[in-house]
């Protein structure tokens, strides 16, 4: 029987979303050189208002996600072969190092499926995953599932924060997790804990997607996909700050 869930890269890319609280474009746009998995954290680069932060990394995802990262990079080797393999820098960056753009660190995490000609420079090259793609296969996930729900990519950021809550993690916590600017922002996720039945609502979203496995024992573990971990984003931020605040004045050496 078919899954009902989101399959194949669009699956790993929601589970990320889902443990991460990632904006869409924030993961399709991830370099391989912002995974960590020594530390277990993802450094998210120029999220909105251009600002730089971390958030954990699910070590629960760690099996799929290497074997994913290995694919992608069997696959820069032969877009190299080819004579392509080139990504898209920023302006100084390229003009800084011309050659960072085939270096395999710099290559992204969820690429295309085909090269296109970057209508910017005429390069042909890959570019990363497509948001709208991403976007259609969740809407059809929904139809399978049966659900008559709007939801988008977005809506598993909203289940990230909800369910840290549900589990007793600290509103600023949450915040720095989420690139939040203004505590007030974070604070509306409070209110849908107060919804009684309608706080299930981006649960049932996210199980019906495949990226959250339904627990009776929601305040104490994250569950991802097929597996379950115990979270503690408290600890990704106390020992990632001093390090994140070097990578941002660092970024463009890295």
């Amino acid at each position: 029987m078919p899954s009902r869930g989101l399959t194949g890269t669009h699956r790993l890319l929601g589970e990320l979303l889902y443990g991460t609280g990632m904006r869409i474009l924030e993961g399709a746009r991830l370099r391989v050189k912002d995974l960590d998995f020594g530390r277990g954290e993802i450094l998210v680069r120029d999220g909105k208002g251009s600002k730089d932060r971390v958030t954990m990394l699910p070590r629960a995802l760690f099996p799929d996600l290497r074997r994913h990262v290995d694919a992608v990079k069997r696959l820069h080797a032969s877009d190299l072969r080819a004579g392509f393999g080139s990504v898209w820098l920023p302006a100084a960056l390229a003009r800084k190092y011309p050659s960072a753009g085939r270096e395999w660190a710099w290559q992204y995490v969820f690429p295309a499926g085909r090269l296109a000609r970057d209508p910017r420079s005429g390069i042909v090259r890959r570019h990363h995953v497509s948001d709208q793609s991403m976007q259609r296969a969740l809407r059809e996930s929904l139809r399978r599932s049966g659900i008559a729900k709007l939801a988008t990519p977005h809506t598993l950021r909203h289940s990230f924060a909800t369910h840290l809550l549900e589990a007793g993690h600290d509103i600023r916590t949450v915040q720095e997790l989420l690139g939040h600017s203004d505590v007030s922002t974070t604070m509306i996720y409070t209110h849908v804990l107060n919804r009684g039945g309608a706080a299930l609502k981006a649960r049932s979203i996210a199980c019906a997607c495949g990226t959250v496995k339904p627990t009776t024992d929601p305040g104490r573990r994250l569950w991802i996909g097929r597996h379950a971990q115990s979270v503690n984003p408290s600890s990704v931020l106390r020992q990632s700050g001093t390090r994140s605040r070097a990578s941002r004045r660092s970024s463009s050496l890295s």
